[in-house]
This record gives structure tokens, sequence and C-alpha cells, in this order.
């Protein structure tokens, strides 16, 4: 099925995670890139989703696509984060320059404002960028105009009764996410569709968490399917939800790739049996003791110190679940520093927030856990 008029298969290439050149974490093998674009290409797929901020990847993608394939063969979608180091109208519009440079692409097929919600929609509002990226397709230089977003429901809700003009949302969503307190996947998901909107999906692994999910997860996989791969199910899983353009994969390797080639190549939809072990792995993943937090803040809305509470805990429950401090780490990073707030070691212990906590968590015990576990 098509959707804006377009036919997309339902694996896109998200290049966010590309290959490194074996020594030099800074700089992308784009030689390697080039071999997983062309096996994805070859195999009937054609959406490339890079960004602006993504460091490195916009180049890539000229050299190991722009350059190689016929520009009417693929799609390209890139991203104007207007928060990042833009200080007038001017400085956001420089990163849309920068991205056609960059890429080679000549236009874009996808445009996104980048990572809309909380302090960021502001910067697009305030810089007219929704009218000023309107006036660039209609000189052709976007095809679709769009947005990605990380945030809550509500908040999603005001973006689209406040653009109709929007014609797809980017939304974070996988089987483990669904009903996460902390990312509300199935409510933001509802909201878009509420809006006829449809969907591009990102991080459907999970930042690739879900490809090695727990042990007690991945034997409901193996039990169900022994040949399939645990990424397998965290993608289908995503692509087989209505209103959906394409899931976005962050291939990092030609092995991944030719994995995810291998059962999407001729989707189809998880049935009714397939979609209950989805649920009996989701059942698993949630026996998992976590910290009970729902995000609902009330704890930071009475800290002296501003710390970061529940941005700890959503790192310090990632962290439990896949063991993956890299990936915690760069969690807290975002959701505490990213967001303005203090770090866990900046607590002086007053207890304000336990007595504000409706979950009744000892928070300052956690607390100190996180700051053991992270190292600070």
């Amino acid at each position: 099925m098509s959707y804006l008029g377009e036919d997309i298969k339902k694996l896109g290439f998200g290049l966010m995670r590309l290959p490194k050149v074996e020594g030099d974490d800074s700089k992308i093998d784009v030689e390697h890139v080039k071999k997983m674009v062309d096996a994805f290409l070859s195999a009937g797929f054609t959406y490339f989703d890079t960004a602006w901020a993504y460091q490195g990847s916009e180049n890539a993608m000229r050299q190991a696509l722009i350059e190689r394939y016929p520009r009417e063969k693929f799609q390209v979608a890139t991203k104007n984060a207007a928060w990042i180091n833009c200080k007038t109208r001017e400085d956001a519009i420089a990163q849309y320059e920068t991205s056609l440079k960059q890429s080679g692409a000549g236009y874009f097929d996808f445009y996104l404002l980048h990572n809309l919600g909380e302090h960021r929609t502001k910067f697009f509002e305030d810089f007219d960028l929704w009218n000023y990226f309107l006036g660039e397709k209609r000189k052709g230089k976007i095809k679709h105009l769009g947005f990605s977003f990380h945030s809550t429901p509500e908040e999603l809700e005001e973006i689209l009764q406040a653009h109709s003009e929007a014609e797809f949302v980017q939304l974070q969503i996988n089987y483990a996410d669904w009903d996460n307190p902390a990312i509300q996947s199935r409510a933001c998901y509802e909201m878009a569709r509420k809006y006829n909107k449809p969907v591009i999906i990102m991080e459907p692994v999970k930042g690739g968490n879900l490809a090695n999910p727990p042990e007690s997860v991945a034997k409901v996989f193996k039990a169900a399917d022994p040949n399939a791969s645990c990424a397998s199910w965290a993608i289908k899983f995503a692509a087989s939800l209505d209103g959906v353009i394409t899931v976005l994969s962050g291939m990092s390797s030609l092995e991944q790739m030719q994995d995810n080639l291998s059962f999407m190549k001729d989707f189809r939809k998880l049935s009714d049996s397939e979609m209950q072990v989805i649920e009996n792995a989701r059942a698993e993943l949630a026996k998992i003791p976590v910290i009970p937090c729902t995000t609902c803040d009330y704890c930071a809305k009475v800290c002296p110190m501003e710390i970061g509470i529940s941005g700890s805990f959503t790192a310090l429950n990632m962290y439990t679940l896949y063991k993956n401090l890299k990936s915690a780490k760069f969690q807290e990073s975002w959701l505490v520093g990213g967001h303005g707030r203090k770090r866990a070691n900046e607590c002086v212990k007053c207890g304000a927030c336990e007595e504000a906590c409706p979950q009744h968590i000892h928070i300052r015990d956690e607390l100190d856990r996180v700051v053991e576990t992270f190292g600070f």
C-alpha cells in the first residue's frame, strides 16, 4: 500500500549508525556503506533516512548513494534541528542549505522538522520555519513535509492541531515501549492516526537493544520460530501497524542489512498468533523488576536541585533490561543533561521528592543506584 503517492516498501535504511573505519571511530566506512546500499536497492527497497545532525551521514550518503544511482530510483529524507546552535532564522535555514550541499540530493522527498516537542518546538515556531519550508515545497525542493517527535501524545496533538500542513509524523515505536509510560508509543501512534497522518517508524529495535533482549524474552521468540532473529520480530511488529509508510532500521553492517532484507523482502503482516507471541514477549519483559516510575515528574517540581529524576530512572531501567551500558548512558545524557536537569550525584537527600511521588518510590536510594551504575 502506498502513502502520499509514494510506493515505498516497509523497510527504510536509517543512516544514523553507519559503520566506522576500523581504528577510527570518527570516520564512516563509506566503502562498507556502498555494499549496504547496493544490497538494499537490489532487494527493491528505496527509502534512505538521514539528518543534518548525524555527523558525516549526509556526506556518506552522497558518496554511497546519490553519486552512484539515478536520483529517481530512491527517496531521501533528512531533518532540520533548529534547536541546535541556531540563534536566528537564517541559522536554521543555513542547516537546510547545508543538507542540500552535503547530500547532493538536489531535492528531498521527505523533509522533517527534527524532534519537535518540549522546548524544541518553539524554535520552529519563532523562526516561522513551517512557512519557509512550505515555500521550498512549492519550489520543488521538498516533496513531503513532516516532523519527528519524541514527547507526549498531548503535545503531539497540539502540534497536529496547529499544523495541518504536516503530511506525516515520524515516531519512536517498538513492542517494548508500546505501553511504556516514559515513551507512550501506542498513545502517540493512536494520536497520529486520529489526525489521519501516516507514520514513519523509528527505533523499532530500540537502538539495537531488542536484537538482544533479555534471555526470557528471547526464549519466547525462539520457541515460536527458532530460525528468526529477535530483531525480525521487533521490525515486523512495527511494520504490521496500519498507516505506516516505512520502518527505519539503523543498520550498522552488511550482516545486519542482510538479516533485515531476508525477512522484509516479502513482508506480510504478523498473524494473530504471531501478535500473541509479541504479547507473550512483552509480558516476560514486564516481569523484570524495574523502577515503577511513570514520568509524572511531580518529584521534579519540588526538587530544589532540579535533578533529572525521571530521566535518570528511565536510563537505569534501560540498563536493567538490556545490560547495554553505552546505550543507557546515552539515554541518561539526553534525558537529564539534554533537558537542562542536574545529574543524580548532585542530590542533597532532602526527601521532598519522595513526599511528592505517587508511586512511593524510594527515590534517594534509586538515585544512589544511578550514580553507582553510571559512575558519576
